[in-house]
């Protein structure tokens, strides 16, 4: 029953920050399309460095389990930044369908 209302939600979320990330990067400032994927980068470090004192912290010397270790704490870095780079592929498809557009304008401003 819960689940049934989780995913839509998420779904309306995600589909969110997607509009969000849109109107950001269309905006005049480079920088305001760039802060949802650097929040997501940021989060997703923060997460990481945690693991890897919750790992260390229990760590027992092993070094079969220290590998582990940290190929689990790379693996979750890489997938928890899978959000980073959907956002900074609109970022970026927005930014250069904006650079077309700009110079598109100022070829036909110079043919007048």
């Amino acid at each position: 029953m819960r689940i049934a209302f989780l995913v839509p939600a998420a779904l309306v979320i995600f589909a969110g920050f997607i509009v969000l990330q849109i109107f950001l990067s269309k905006k005049d400032n480079k920088w305001l399309g760039l802060m949802l994927p650097i929040i997501c980068f940021c989060i997703a470090l923060a997460g990481s460095v945690y693991q890897i004192y919750e790992w260390s912290a229990t760590g027992d010397g092993n070094t079969a389990t220290s590998a582990f270790g940290w190929v689990s704490v790379t693996a979750a870095f890489f997938f928890t930044n899978i959000p980073t780079v959907i956002l900074l592929v609109i970022y970026f498809a927005c930014r250069e369908k904006q650079r077309r557009k700009k110079a598109l304008d100022k070829m036909n401003v110079q043919d007048l």
